[in-house]
């Protein structure tokens, strides 16, 4: 199944999701939360189906969410990260490169993460005058308070190495699905349903609530109301305005 944004994999014992929209830095949009959604639900309804496998390319996994947008889905996006922790499917981000703002979101809320040494995990926001709202109650329950909070306030790019060491990424390798298929060979015995009940359980462990979905939410609709905010976005789609010969310049 190709859509518009994403590239599906056929059905097996893993599915493997490839985010495209390469000119816009894999950014996400509604089409693309839509079709998320969808290949969840193929997933989810394919009996021999045991993973699910997000993916980028060129060197990007993904951007976060699309600010050039004529509205931000944040309430989608957050619906999305919840729909990675209950899934009775296991959830993978295989990251080769960079990845920024609602990117980090997509993975700090998969179940595993594999990564490239040439990848790198970065939250920009506070340089748009914004906050990484949506993400920060996933990444603060993967890596803790403060290593979360400086990611946020420093802006600062965090390498592999180091994203394993504050176990933001689980592995380490030079060839990702290699790695992947390793690490689920075991897991590939453990009933969807345990599954789902243990992603119920951990999750109750360290709860993220509607009150706080409803706030990060609430946070970011004020911010991109800012002037700081929608001066960085109208020279975000200015530089996205294709060029006179028709060609966008990504």
């Amino acid at each position: 199944m190709r859509g518009e944004t994403l590239d599906v994999g056929p059905p097996g014992t893993l599915i493997t999701v490839t985010l495209s929209r390469p000119e816009q830095g894999n950014a996400i949009n509604r089409t693309m939360l839509r079709e998320l959604d969808a290949a969840l639900a193929q997933a989810e309804n394919c009996a021999i189906c045991h993973a699910v496998v997000l993916q980028g390319g060129d060197g990007v996994f993904c951007d976060g969410m699309d600010l050039t947008e004529t509205t931000v889905e944040s309430a989608a996006f957050l619906a999305l990260l919840r729909r990675f922790t209950l899934s009775p499917k296991v959830i993978v981000a295989a990251v080769d490169g960079r990845v920024t703002g609602g990117g980090v979101g997509l993975a700090a809320a998969s179940d595993l993460v594999v990564a490239t040494p040439r990848s790198y995990f970065s939250l920009p926001e506070a340089l748009l005058g914004l906050l990484p709202a949506c993400v920060l109650p996933y990444l603060i329950r993967r890596i803790g308070f403060q290593r979360a909070y400086r990611m946020a306030l420093s802006t600062q790019p965090v390498a592999a190495d180091q994203a394993l060491a504050w176990t933001l990424v689980d592995e380490v390798g030079e060839n990702p699905g290699e790695t992947v298929r390793r690490l689920l060979r075991r897991s590939a015995q453990v009933h969807p349903e345990t599954i789902g009940a243990l992603k119920r359980y951990a999750g109750e462990l360290a709860a993220i609530d509607s009150t706080t979905e409803q706030r990060a939410a609430a946070e970011l609709s004020r911010l991109l109301e800012t002037p700081q905010a929608q001066a960085a976005i109208a020279a975000m789609r200015q530089r996205r305005r294709p060029a006179a010969g028709g060609r966008g310049d990504g």
